[in-house]
């Protein structure tokens, strides 16, 4: 690791890539930002704007781009900005441009689908010389792009390792809050994307602020014994990246996750609304992976599976609510 953090690479030109990127150029790093996209890296570079994911926000000069992973060689950090299903792939082509004990930070939301691991567990085994560290919590990136306040969770098993990340990204509307909970700080991300899913059906479907209310509160009581049964400490869950993302995510439809519920629940089909974006919505890949795994731990998780049920197409929405609505009385705790 080096003594400062000076130069900060992205990896990952979406939204909230293009919005960290902000993050770190208003902190006085120097970013640059790996795209998969020819076209986006250019118009970075030539128009300083990500006219695709992030129009109408403009991006500092000192912000480049570049298509190959070579050019972040020299990068004293990198964010790992990449869809959580990508991150294997991603880590791996990394691997031979990062020197050992580099601070990786994993910003997406999700647990990988075909091996259940969280995202720290996938990063160490293709991307073994890195520190890994996670930066989670309520974000939207066209917040953070236009410098409207937000605070994370930045975890690391390293609290030095944490705290240097910190000092290089923190700014008066960026506010990380410290963490040595990495399985928390990713559990609450990975797991609110599913159940905001289920706020958006509550919201489409009409139900009225009483029934999101009740759904989120239920929604957290499941995110917790998810999050407990994986190792995750309670007061983390109850944090930033747990609680206080799950509550914005529930409650704005600036959420993909949140929006795909609403039109579910309005009555379109998986298909038409996937086949309308360019970003990735993390719930529909998690909820598969997290009802699996809380049938091998022996968890309850009927909103979970509930979207799982319809996200899958093995159930309708309408069938759906009736089986959550006529579920036998028990107590709440």
């Amino acid at each position: 690791m080096a003594e400062v953090i000076e130069t900060v690479g992205v990896v990952g030109a979406g939204a909230w890539g293009t919005a960290l990127a902000t993050v770190a150029s208003r902190a006085g790093r120097r970013a640059i930002v790996w795209a998969r996209e020819t076209e986006v890296a250019a118009s970075i570079n030539e128009n300083h704007e990500n006219t695709l994911f992030l129009p109408g926000i403009r991006l500092a000069p000192e912000i480049s781009a570049t298509n190959d992973y070579a050019n972040l060689a020299d990068a004293d950090a990198l964010l790992l900005v990449c869809p959580a299903q990508a991150t294997r792939v991603v880590a791996s082509a990394l691997a031979p441009h990062v020197e050992a004990g580099t601070p990786v930070v994993i910003c997406a939301k999700g647990i990988e689908q075909q091996s259940g691991a969280l995202l720290s567990d996938v990063l160490s085994e293709a991307l073994p010389q890195a520190q890994v560290s996670i930066l989670s919590g309520p974000s939207f990136a066209a917040d953070v792009a236009h410098g409207l306040p937000t605070a994370v969770t930045l975890a690391s098993a390293s609290m030095d390792a944490a705290r240097q990340l910190a000092d290089a990204l923190a700014i008066p509307s960026f506010r990380p809050y410290l963490s040595d909970d990495i399985v928390g700080a990713q559990v609450g991300g990975a797991l609110k994307n599913v159940l905001a899913i289920a706020c958006g059906i509550v919201e489409g479907k009409g139900f009225g602020a009483s029934a999101r209310a009740a759904l989120t509160a239920r929604a957290f009581a499941e995110l917790q014994r998810f999050g407990v049964a994986q190792g995750a400490k309670l007061e983390t869950l109850g944090g930033l990246s747990g609680l206080g993302d799950l509550i914005l995510t529930c409650n704005s439809a600036q959420s993909r996750n949140m929006s795909l519920g609403l039109a579910l629940g309005q009555g379109r089909t998986m298909e038409e609304v996937l086949a309308e974006r360019n970003s990735v919505s993390e719930g529909v890949h998690t909820s598969s992976v997290v009802v699996e795994m809380a049938q091998k731990l022996g968890i309850d998780l009927p909103i979970s599976t509930a979207v799982h049920n319809i996200v899958s197409g093995a159930a309708g929405v309408d069938d759906t609510i009736e089986n959550l609505l006529t579920r036998p009385i028990r107590t709440e705790t």
